[in-house]
């Protein structure tokens, strides 16, 4: 059996592929704790500078696994719904960008794992939504708050309580994605994105990312404060040094 998140290291940039096409790429236990060991490997390879995660097939993610959810208990429920916030929290903090290209259905849990990246890309075919409640329930891997801080609340409030899926377009007009491709030209949209980020100095990517993370909610004093003390942290540093002749030497930085 094929593992249902694959890994692939291109140059400095990881490509993570979810890969049960069979099921849409629904998300269950064991895909939930491959890409919680995927995010570990991401994590411990210094060379990787940024991050593409896409679905294998027709869906990026088409949600939980249906399947495996039905005759849980209310406590195996809630333990399956902490496996689903343990694996986009892994997601969310790597250090590094990551770049969600949905290519197909990201649809409850896809959505939420697409939310977990920094930025979205979709296909045109893409679509997108929180359709727990037509099943009875609600969202369980951070639907109700990670998408809700990349969208304003009516529209939030449409997906979560309404149901019904959007089409790319769509995404687009709310701030969901940050740009629309052609269904062949997403992966290379996503890659070269990608690139772009990864050539930039990786302490200082790293830095901002954790700042507009743990500003997000906070006090707009202490967001300040938090950015304050990064923008000094940079200072002194190899790379900044680096960054900064090279822009008055008027040449390319070798990060």
């Amino acid at each position: 059996m094929s593992d249902p998140v694959l890994l692939e290291r291109r140059d400095t940039i990881a490509l993570v592929t979810m890969n049960r096409p069979d099921v849409l790429n629904a998300l269950n236990r064991a895909t939930l704790e491959c890409l919680i060991a995927r995010t570990d490997e991401i994590r411990a390879d210094e060379g990787i500078r940024a991050v593409v995660l896409t679905g294998g097939g027709r869906a990026f993610v088409a949600g939980a696994d249906i399947s495996e959810m039905r005759g849980l208990s209310s406590a195996e429920a809630t333990a399956f719904s902490r496996l689903g916030h343990r694996a986009m929290d892994g997601v969310e903090s790597l250090p590094m960008p990551v770049i969600a290209a949905v290519n197909g259905f990201a649809l409850g849990g896809g959505c939420e794992l697409a939310c977990a990246c920094d930025w979205i890309y979709a296909s045109s075919k893409a679509r997108f939504g929180q359709p727990e409640v037509g099943l009875g329930l609600i969202p369980g891997f951070g639907g109700t708050s990670r998408l809700a801080r990349r969208v304003g609340p009516g529209w939030v409030r449409e997906l979560v309580m309404g149901g019904e899926p959007v089409k790319a377009d769509v995404a687009l007009q709310m701030g969901l994605v940050n740009r629309v491709c052609e269904p062949d030209e997403l992966l290379d949209a996503a890659l070269e994105s990608a690139s772009k980020a990864a050539s930039k100095g990786p302490r200082a990517v790293a830095s901002a990312k954790r700042v507009l993370l743990e500003g997000a909610d906070a006090d707009i004093r202490v967001a300040h404060a938090l950015e304050q003390a990064a923008f000094g942290g940079v200072f002194g540093a190899e790379e900044s040094a680096e960054g900064m002749d090279a822009f008055l030497e008027k040449r390319d930085p070798k990060f």
